[in-house]
């Protein structure tokens, strides 16, 4: 788990510092990705919690669930980060081509993206994601952050 935190940890300081600054980044860290986070994440029944390693160090993670409760018609990708030295190496795309396949019943991925995170935004719509909506706050209740609503239509499953 701290191999993990520490991905979380050096993504997000990588992506967010030159966003919303050093103080709300280490702040967002500390809350969202805290260690008790990351193993309820990785215990709950209902999600998928994937890791991306080489045998040496672990290049990205994908964490998904169903979006709401009872609601196994949607996925919500909570998280998709890659190490910045693993980026553009298709560790991204893999993570979330596995992240389709893990919810056979599901119609629709969604998720929320910070609207000035342009990479990302990017990535999204490489794989296919387009805008569904805003939120004035993204991944928490309050946490003051604008996002984008992303979705996916997901096919079938043959």
């Amino acid at each position: 788990m701290p191999a993990i935190a520490a991905l979380l940890a050096e993504a997000w300081r990588a992506t967010y510092v030159p966003i919303h600054g050093p103080e709300k980044t280490e702040e967002l860290i500390a809350d969202w990705h805290a260690p008790d986070r990351i193993k309820a994440n990785m215990a709950r029944p209902d999600g998928e919690y994937l890791v991306a390693d080489d045998g040496e160090r672990i290049g990205g993670m994908a964490f998904a669930t169903p979006s709401g409760a009872g609601d196994v018609k949607s996925v919500k990708l909570h998280q998709l980060y890659v190490h910045p030295g693993c980026q553009r190496q298709g560790v991204g795309r893999d993570l979330f081509a596995e992240i389709e396949t893990c919810f056979p019943d599901a119609k629709r991925l969604i998720l929320e993206v910070d609207e000035q995170n342009a990479q990302a935004i990017a990535f999204y719509e490489g794989v296919g994601m387009s805008e569904a909506g805003r939120t004035a706050n993204c991944g928490s209740d309050n946490s003051g952050i604008p996002a984008i609503i992303m979705e996916k239509k997901l096919p079938p499953e043959v």
